[in-house]
């Protein structure tokens, strides 16, 4: 367990106080008042600051009131009247429907949001810490433990420079670094071998992400300048998201398939 999460284990373990729930509730109904109050006393370029983002969160909210509005607003249907006699309960309700479908540019701009994109494998194995990492011990007498060296699969970037030895606390070996991965193509049906840009995601854990470590289902940065592939504008597309789909540690390679 990461250093800092002693407060997540402590309410995992021990759950949380009786009275948490209804304290919550009473905490943020005094924040309004707390916000009141800050937005009447600041001054200066830190009014400015608060200001424009109580604006963009003002904008946000009447969207979103909006956007349930349209949800349960009646329209009026373009449809011919229907023949014969309609009887009089049903004149107010004539030609009318729920709108319930919302743009398709708030639906885009949720799922960006949500940041959720349509992968082969959306469920992957937990790795658990003393699996990723081996403990390497210092000192003197080898007392210290504090250092830690991936076991798994790494990228790290060109520019990538070392800290000192001494106060390196993440060791990636030289031996299980990738700049290349076997990236299969699903409509193509072929298979490219192209650098590596960088990792733009790994399930296991953020700081698996920012360590660059390589797992089945990391999503990774491709370079596909060479497959010349152009947007609908006619610009070259050269870096695209491919999901690994194989244990790079067993296998010796990085296999992915590219996420178009």
């Amino acid at each position: 367990m990461p250093q800092n999460e002693y407060i997540e284990e402590a309410i995992r373990r021990h759950g949380r106080r009786m009275d948490h729930a209804e304290r919550k509730r009473k905490r943020e109904a005094r924040q309004v008042h707390k916000n009141s109050e800050f937005a009447q006393k600041v001054h200066g370029l830190k009014a400015k600051l608060y200001n424009k983002k109580r604006h963009s969160e003002k904008i946000q909210m009447k969207k979103t009131l909006k956007m349930h509005d349209e949800k349960n607003a009646k329209q009026k249907t373009d449809d011919a009247v229907p023949e014969g006699a309609v009887p009089a309960y049903l004149l107010d309700r004539e030609g009318q429907q729920r709108a319930k479908v919302l743009s398709n540019m708030l639906k885009q701009k949720r799922k960006e949001k949500a940041g959720k994109w349509n992968v082969p494998l959306p469920k992957v194995r937990g790795i658990a810490e003393d699996e990723m990492f081996k403990v390497v011990k210092t000192g003197k007498s080898k007392s210290k433990a504090w250092k830690r060296m991936v076991t798994k699969p790494t990228f790290v970037g060109d520019g990538f420079t070392r800290k000192p030895p001494k106060y390196e606390r993440f060791i990636r070996p030289m031996a299980l670094r990738y700049k290349k991965a076997n990236v299969t193509h699903p409509e193509l049906k072929a298979t490219f071998q192209l650098p590596i840009i960088g990792v733009k995601k790994n399930p296991q854990s953020p700081m698996y992400t920012q360590l660059g470590v390589l797992t089945k289902g990391t999503i990774i940065e491709v370079n596909v300048a060479e497959l010349g592939l152009v947007t609908t504008g006619g610009k070259v597309l050269w870096g695209k998201y491919a999901q690994i789909t194989n244990n790079p540690e067993n296998d010796g390679c990085i296999n992915a398939l590219l996420l178009v």
